[in-house]
């Protein structure tokens, strides 16, 4: 007979972990499957590890420059594998906590390969891919009144430029180098494919950044992916848009790669190592969902806000269900889906107001729409500005470049948007979300008091900017 439970979970990533927990405390006998690894990818080999990195890679920037702080440091150098056992002793310590939260919630974890064999009805299969964690349960028939598919995404992978773990990456791959590359090409300027950049200019490297489109930073607003563009160039990063890679080769310790511009113009481009970053594909294949009926629409499965697919017991959260593929998303995502099995009073989620970071060397980060978007829907806009060098806390950390924006609807004062690049910006955007969230209109941000000195008084000054009263610029 197979173990019946209340919710079965399949992917214990950020989205099927915390719905899991959130499925215990409304009271459901839960269980999540999965076949790798507790925390999914973006704790194990995403989010947290490249933070990780980009720590180190920080630290080793503010050493190099001691001198601007009136400081001294000779003989700055780095251990390549001490980096890498740091960022993986940082997912190892989070793995190991969600763990210990799956089992004070008293969720149960099957470790294996999961298949819905119909509504319902789950086989697992035995996996190869990792140990399972103590006290795990593993392969056999399992029966759930309700199925949460929370499997998350992988990397895309192009014809002919596929990745082999030795000169072309993934993110998998350059997340553990077993020594820095002296030159690099990274295709794609997502948040992924800046992040790595940034970190391996940081650490040395000659870098290429290679962009289909003719913005890097494609979903952030126009003006603040220009600054963070000169940034970038500023610190040695080639940036090449409106460019494709139509042909890889490969030697015995290079790749060199045919690039070809918006005009059909092409130029070979040689480097130690490429990054492919063009994106991420949902994990919807060997589930069984197809023959189920479950819809499907360019790779991800489609849900109606509340995380329902078209056939009854049978949900999705998460990358799998498509943009923005972020695990804050899935987190709530999975809340807001657990919560109407329960039959609580829910409401979609708003993709709106779901902040957006990336981790590079400077930071971005955004929520809304951008300036171009909110024209484009009608809006007629207010916008506002103020530089990181009108502000104090800015100067003295030694961080003056950077902006802060903000898009108001003119005519009701709502907060359509909010975009900055610069030290730390990925800790304020935060503010904006909440105020998007509560409704909050110009006059009561105009309000507010920010304290001194901090940067967050730039979000303030922002505001005032829109309207004509700023005060520091």
């Amino acid at each position: 007979m197979s173990e019946t439970y209340d919710v079965l979970i399949i992917g214990a990533g950020p989205g099927g972990y915390v719905t899991a927990i959130r499925a215990a405390q409304l009271g459901f006998k839960t269980a999540v499957v999965d076949r790798e690894h507790l925390g999914g990818i973006c704790l194990n080999w995403g989010c947290i590890p490249t933070k990780a990195l980009l720590r180190s890679a920080e630290i080793y920037h503010y050493m190099q420059n001691a001198g601007d702080y009136g400081l001294s440091a000779k003989d700055v150098g780095f251990d390549t594998a001490a980096i890498v056992k740091r960022s993986r002793g940082v997912s190892g310590r989070l793995n190991g906590g969600v763990g210990m939260l799956l089992k004070k919630n008293k969720v149960d974890v099957i470790w294996g390969e999961a298949a819905i064999d119909a509504p319902g009805k789950v086989t697992v299969k035995e996996t190869k891919r990792a140990e399972p964690p103590k006290g795990a349960k593993g392969a056999g028939s399992y029966s759930a009144r309700h199925i949460i598919v929370a499997t998350g995404a992988r990397p895309r992978a192009l014809p002919g430029i596929e990745p082999d773990k030795k000169q072309i990456w993934t993110y998998y791959d350059a997340m553990v180098p077993e020594s820095m590359p002296k030159s690099l090409l990274v295709m794609g300027s997502g948040a992924i494919g800046i992040e790595f950049a940034s970190f391996y200019r940081t650490m040395g490297a000659e870098v290429t950044v290679i962009e289909l489109l003719p913005q890097i930073l494609p979903v952030e607003d126009r003006e603040i992916a220009g600054l963070a563009r000169k940034r970038f160039e500023k610190q040695g990063i080639k940036i090449l848009t409106g460019a494709k890679v139509t042909k890889v080769e490969k030697s015995a310790n290079a790749v060199t790669a045919t690039v070809e511009d918006d005009k059909g113009k092409t130029q070979q481009l040689t480097a130690e190592k490429l990054i492919s970053a063009v994106g991420v594909v949902g994990n919807v294949g060997n589930l069984g969902l197809e023959k189920l009926g479950v819809k499907i629409e360019r790779g991800i499965v489609v849900t109606d806000g509340l995380g329902r697919t078209n056939v009854d017991g049978i949900y999705a959260i998460g990358d799998v269900a498509g943009p923005p593929m972020l695990a804050h998303k899935a987190e709530h995502e999975g809340v807001i889906c657990i919560e109407t099995i329960k039959g609580l009073p829910t409401h979609p989620m708003d993709k709106g107001k779901i902040p957006g970071c990336t981790y590079c060397q400077p930071q971005i980060a955004s929520v809304g729409l951008t300036e171009a978007k909110a024209r484009e829907q009608g809006f007629e806009v207010k916008v506002g500005r103020f530089p990181f060098a009108g502000n104090g806390k800015a100067i003295a950390l030694g961080e003056p470049d950077g902006l802060i924006k903000t898009v108001f609807d003119a005519k009701t004062g709502q907060l359509l948007g909010a975009h900055m690049v610069g030290a730390e910006v990925t800790e304020l955007i935060q503010g904006y979300v909440v105020a998007m969230n509560l409704e909050t209109t110009e006059e009561e941000l105009m309000h507010t008091v920010f304290p001194h000195p901090t940067l967050s008084e730039m979000m303030h000054e922002s505001v005032l900017d829109a309207y004509g009263k700023v005060i520091h610029s």
